[in-house]
This record gives structure tokens, sequence and C-alpha cells, in this order.
């Protein structure tokens, strides 16, 4: 038994809840046959050793790739030194190329699936740059995650966004950057909910015409693509443009708020996955894709539904702040000792959300040990004032 904990609404109504669902138990795989699936996973500071929070971060490299290979052992593919790590907001380029070079090294040992965010995030911010300049930071980023036997996520870049006056320019510099790569790579495309600096990527007066633009890259380099990732969190629009790409590039959805329905697809096709929501859903979403191996598409609704609400309350506007949602549910889950993340960000989420959170995690199975859960949610409200 759990108990009951005193809960916070969003109106400061404060009341008593106690779980309610029994924990899912998934079981190990070593991938999925009908899908690919990549998590894109968090980081964990370690707090006992990092002095500036705010802008000198210290990893705790244990209980990081320990998380990284819990994913794993779930049969998803780690998307590493994405969003969800804090790229762009307190992970730096070298403490995620240090991420991306023990991450690849223990997925190599074991034989497990890794990918890698590769852009150019290492120019300095509030700088022009002219578009070589920004073709040979990607060039530097890629040479970096080739070196140490990675494959390479193509991210969308801030410089890029800045120094780019159409479509011209985003054909130039990624054509230069996919001429020069050894393998396929996955293509980013991240949406101004995510990060505002990325408004407008791929030129066009508007999103379908970056959409085409966008796909007119695709078709260009077709060879050198393994797919794209698009999180636009606009399922429609995904549609269509998985309908638009070339035979053998993947849709990978990054779309938080409806990849069930993408990922189960149509008939006319399906998005696999790259997701940041699968790090905080991953008992759900492994049994789920298991259950779509097996032809058993009822089961794989009643896995993955209940987890929609979830995520959909973790990437609440503004989306950006999602990760202290999926750091929050690690920490309940007793993945980390604390609830601490890089720049401090853990303090981009009310107490109210995150008490929302707890109760939509438990709705989904999603509190692996209710008990803990219970009790570090009981600590975490103590410390906010709620007694």
């Amino acid at each position: 038994m759990s108990g009951s904990v005193k809960l916070v609404r969003a109106d400061g109504a404060v009341y008593e809840y106690a779980c309610v669902r029994e924990p899912l138990v998934p079981v190990e795989r070593v991938g999925f046959e009908k899908r690919v699936a990549f998590a894109a996973a968090h980081v964990v500071v370690d707090p006992m050793r990092t002095k500036e929070p705010l802008t000198q971060a210290v990893i705790d490299w244990d209980a990081t790739l320990a998380y990284r290979e819990y994913l794993w052992s779930l049969g998803f593919g780690v998307a590493e030194a994405m969003d969800t790590a804090q790229r762009g907001m307190g992970l730096d380029w070298p403490l995620a190329l240090e991420l991306i070079r023990r991450s690849t090294a223990v997925a190599k040992a074991s034989g497990a699936l890794v990918a890698s965010g590769a852009g150019t995030d290492h120019l300095a911010a509030g700088k022009t740059y002219t578009l070589q300049e920004v073709t040979e930071a990607y060039l530097e980023q890629c040479a970096a995650i080739e070196a140490v036997g990675g494959r390479i996520i193509l991210m969308a870049s801030r410089a890029l966004a800045s120094a780019a006056r159409g479509v011209d320019d985003y054909a130039a510099v990624y054509g230069s950057v996919l001429a020069q790569v050894k393998e396929p790579v996955i293509l980013h495309w991240l949406g101004p909910m995510f990060d505002p600096a990325l408004e407008g990527y791929w030129g066009g007066a508007g999103i379908a015409e970056a959409m085409e633009n966008c796909v007119g890259v695709i078709w260009a380099h077709r060879e050198k693509m393994d797919g794209i990732k698009i999180s636009l969190l606009d399922a429609e629009l995904e549609i269509a443009m998985r309908r638009e790409l070339p035979a053998g590039v993947r849709m990978y959805t990054g779309d938080d708020f409806n990849y069930d329905r993408l990922i189960l697809g149509d008939e006319e096709g399906h998005s696999d996955a790259l997701l940041g929501i699968f790090d905080a859903i991953a008992p759900a979403a492994s049994l789920a894709l298991g259950a779509l191996d097996e032809g058993d598409v009822v089961r794989y609704g009643e896995l993955l539904g209940p987890t929609v609400a979830l995520s959909r309350h973790i990437f609440a506007a503004p989306t950006q702040h999602y990760k202290a949602g999926v750091v929050f549910l690690a920490y309940l889950n007793g993945f980390q000792s604390h609830f601490r993340m890089v720049r401090g960000l853990e303090s981009a989420r009310s107490v109210a959300h995150l008490c929302e959170l707890f109760v939509l995690a438990d709705e989904s199975g999603l509190l692996r040990d209710p008990g803990l859960a219970t009790m570090r949610m009981r600590s975490f409200l103590l410390m906010a004032g709620v007694a």
C-alpha cells in the first residue's frame, strides 16, 4: 500500500490522492519488428559536485548511462544529446560530445542502437555567421560523432535560422553537409514551440511552404537520408509530409501530442518514432510496440492511449520546459536520487503541474513503485510548503 498524499490543484486547492493503478511490468526485448523507435533521453545532473548550477553543471555519468541501458533493455534506440538532454538549454557542445562518446561506447559494447545530435551550438550565441561558417560548424560536429563510431541526427540550427535568407540558403548548407557525411542521417525539424529561435525554419511564407522546401532537400539527397524526425505537434502536416517522402526514407514522429495514431498509421503508411516522451513512458510504449508486432491493435491502443493525456500535460506550453516533467518522473520512479536539473530547470514547472503529472502517470500505470513514488511526492511537496 502506498497510502495517500496531499496534492495541489492549479487553483491552490489541496486534496488527498492515493494511487489506483497497478504498475505496468515491461519485458526485456531487442528492438521491435514493425517500427523503429528511438527514445530521446534526459541527463542526470550530479548536484553534489555541481558548484555553479546555472553555468557549470556536472553530469552523473553512472546514472545517466544506467538510464540509457534501461531504455535499450526495453527495445528502444537512444537518440543522444538531443533536446530532451537539454541540448541548447544547458548542455553545451563539449558536454554533449562527452555524453555521445560515453553513450556510443556503451551501445557498441552491447549491440544497442544509438544516434546522436550534430548541430552548430558551439557557435557563440548572439552573433551572425555566414553560411560557410554554419556549414563548417555542422561538419565539425558530424566529424566528431563519426570519429567515435556514431550515427548522426542532423539537428536544426539556430545559427542557420538566423543566417538563411530563403530556401536556397538552407538547401546549400544541407547539401554541403550531406555530401560529406559517411552514412545516411536522420534529419531533424524542431518547431518553434520547442525552440523559438527556429521560427521560419526552411524558409517560405508559411508552414506548408517550409514543408515543401524540406521535402525538396530530402529528395535531392535521398541517398544520404535514413529519415526525418519532425516535432511540429501537427499530425495532419506530418501525415501529408510522410506521403511525400522518397521510398525508403522514414518519417520519425516527434509529435508528443499524437504519437499513438501516427505510429499506428493508416492504409497509406505509418510513422516510426523518435520521441522525448518515450523517456517518460518507456514501459507503456515498449509493451504497446510489442503488441503491435503481434498484430494486436486493440492492446496497442489500451497501453499507449492513456499515456497521451500525460504527454500532452508534460509538453504543455511553454513546451520547451517539458524536460522538467520527464526528469521529475524519473525521480519519482527511482532512476535518480534527486529532482535537480542542468541550469536549475527543475523550477520551470509549477507545483500544481507536477502534482497533475503524478496523477496522470499513476493512471497510465507508469509509477513502477507507487509506494516509493508517493513517498518522494510527499518529500517534494514538503519542500514546496505543502504539509
